[in-house]
């Protein structure tokens, strides 16, 4: 089924925008939709790449535009611990290693193969474990980690040491990393020894060195959530593809 959506913003815009805002595609795969005529408003094709949309219009993608969109792979792992999310070191085992068809879980009509570039949009370092996104979709990395991404990383995270009120509060606001002072973060003790840390900032190694920093050594660290995305009940090792309604959610959430 072709993708549709009525426009209710109060003012008119630029067909290109609108779409990029909406999580759909970028400005520039806008205008190539639009010049193969894989665009429609309110039944008629668009052919002006500045063409405005109204209010209480409908903007149609034909098929082709859809399946055009969705060659850009984007897959979810469940990654141990020992296995590092990108370019590895000698020896080292980097998360695509996972992307065969005996990890698959559920089903998915692309198997990656040397053509996708995956790289990783939020990095789990190689003793930390969780939830990792791995894409070649530019739209998406930008929503995920780009400078003003507003989604936020939820962890789980079982630390070594004395946790006291006046650790808590500082790991929650008024720790520098790198000269510079870290956004807030949400921590709340769920257990004990355990902490849950929200984070909406991805810094090199960021949970572990701020436990460093009020006398804390984190002996597990495993992340569930990127914005709206969890790894619900995929086992440990295995993989999935994102779907185009994850892609949506995530993109929509960033802004």
């Amino acid at each position: 089924m072709a993708w549709s959506r009525r426009y209710d913003e109060a003012e008119p815009q630029r067909v290109n925008r609108w779409l990029a805002q909406s999580g759909v595609c970028s400005r520039r795969e806008a205008e190539g939709l639009i010049a193969q005529g894989l665009v429609s408003i309110n039944g008629q094709r668009v052919d002006d790449p500045g063409r405005k949309i109204e209010p209480g219009q409908t903007l149609v993608l034909a098929d082709a535009a859809e399946k055009a969109l969705e060659g850009h792979l984007s897959v979810v792992i469940h990654k141990p611990v020992g296995i590092v999310s990108s370019q590895p070191d000698p020896g080292q085992t980097p998360a695509v290693r996972l992307l065969t068809r005996e990890a698959l879980w559920g089903r998915t009509p692309n198997i990656p193969n040397f053509d996708n570039r995956l790289a990783p949009l939020g990095r789990l370092d190689k003793d930390s474990r969780g939830l990792l996104l791995l894409s070649e979709d530019g739209v998406l990395a930008k929503a995920a980690i780009g400078p003003e991404s507003k989604l936020d990383k939820e962890y789980r995270v079982a630390v070594m040491g004395e946790l006291t009120p006046r650790k808590m509060d500082l790991l929650r606001h008024g720790l520098e990393l790198d000269g510079r002072k870290l956004r807030r973060a949400e921590v709340e003790l769920i257990s004990d020894q355990r902490l849950k840390i929200v984070l909406t900032e991805g810094r090199n190694r960021q949970i572990r060195r701020m436990c460093e920093l009020v006398e804390l050594k984190v002996v597990d660290l495993f992340r569930v959530r990127i914005g709206p995305l969890t790894l619900g009940d995929m086992p440990e090792g295995r993989w999935r593809a994102l779907t185009s309604d994850e892609r949506t959610s995530l993109i929509a959430e960033s802004m």
